[in-house]
Formats: C-alpha cells, sequence, structure tokens
C-alpha cells in the first residue's frame, strides 16, 4: 500500500472501515463460517490486529525518502532486495509501533472471542467465576489479563525504542 497509489487506493477504504468498525461484532459470522472453536479465536485476534499493523506499515513506507530508493536503484538493487534492505529497515520503527498497537489490540480480541465462543481459556473462567460470584477470582484473573497485555507493551516499547535511530536514516 506505501509503495503503490493503485493498491493504496483499493485498499486503504477497507482497511479504515475494518479499523473503525465494531469487531466484536463479526465474531458470531466468524464463528458461522469457521465453527465453535480455536480457529474463531485465532481469526478474532487476526481481524482485531492486523489492521493498525497495516496501517503504520503504510505509513512508514510512505515516509521514506525517494533519495534512498534512487540510491537501491543506482545500485541495481532487485525488488526483492529493496523491500528487504530499504524498505523494511526504513520502516521498521513504524512497524514496530504497528506491532505493539497491534498485539494490545491483539489481547483484547483474544478476550472478546473467548467471551463469545466461551468454550476455551478465558471465556470459560469468567463465565465460571460469574455464574458462581467469584469475584476474587473474576478480578484476579482481570489482573492477570491487564498485566499480560502491560508487560507485552513494555517489552514492544523497548523495541520500539531501540529500532527508533533506523528512522533517523529515513
Amino acid at each position: 500500500m506505501g509503495r503503490s497509489k493503485v493498491v493504496d487506493d483499493l485498499v486503504l477504504p477497507w482497511v479504515n472501515l475494518f479499523l473503525s468498525a465494531p469487531l466484536s461484532a463479526m465474531v458470531p459470522v466468524i464463528m458461522v463460517l469457521a465453527g465453535i472453536g480455536e480457529v474463531t479465536i485465532i481469526l478474532t485476534v487476526v481481524l482485531f490486529a492486523v489492521w493498525i499493523i497495516v496501517l503504520n506499515a503504510r505509513a512508514g513506507v510512505q515516509s521514506i525518502t525517494p533519495s534512498l530508493i534512487e540510491m537501491g536503484k543506482s545500485f541495481g538493487a532487485s525488488v526483492f532486495q529493496s523491500f528487504v534492505k530499504i524498505y523494511v529497515w526504513a520502516a521498521l520503527p513504524e512497524i514496530v509501533t504497528g506491532v505493539r498497537l497491534g498485539l494490545i489490540r491483539g489481547v483484547k480480541g483474544v478476550i472478546i472471542g473467548q467471551l463469545l465462543v466461551s468454550v476455551v481459556g478465558f471465556g470459560t473462567l469468567f463465565e465460571i467465576y460469574l455464574s458462581h460470584f467469584l469475584m476474587e477470582h473474576l478480578w484476579a484473573l482481570v489482573l492477570v489479563i491487564f498485566a499480560f497485555a502491560f508487560a507485552i507493551n513494555e517489552l514492544l516499547a523497548w523495541a520500539e525504542r531501540s529500532v527508533r535511530y533506523y528512522a533517523a536514516s529515513r
């Protein structure tokens, strides 16, 4: 999307639609298509996470200096070499930021998918704790999920800070 205007014009409205849509309403549709089980949860996580990663990668590729791309062409870089050695490295800070935001949204997707499917994992635990009014267990589970999401966020924020110097090469 960041390299081709035609692809950007075709795909960007769909990415924005799925990014802003209430994706929890799509879980029953996924359940009809994929059945009840872990496949539905995996598809829900992907549906929650992928759009922000795509938008951030697009922004990173669009912010690459054209002279950097021209330099690769003048040295005879193939399309694959340009992609691997120029586009990926120059857009890496935005890609890592997108992965960080996508993983946090993915945690929400896991919880929503498991709550709506409620056959496996946290959804089952939430349902058991709520039906038996075990509030201390419920709050402990919520705190564990928050701590997990916070740990993922901080780990990827550290990775984001460690690749920030690649942005200066643009």
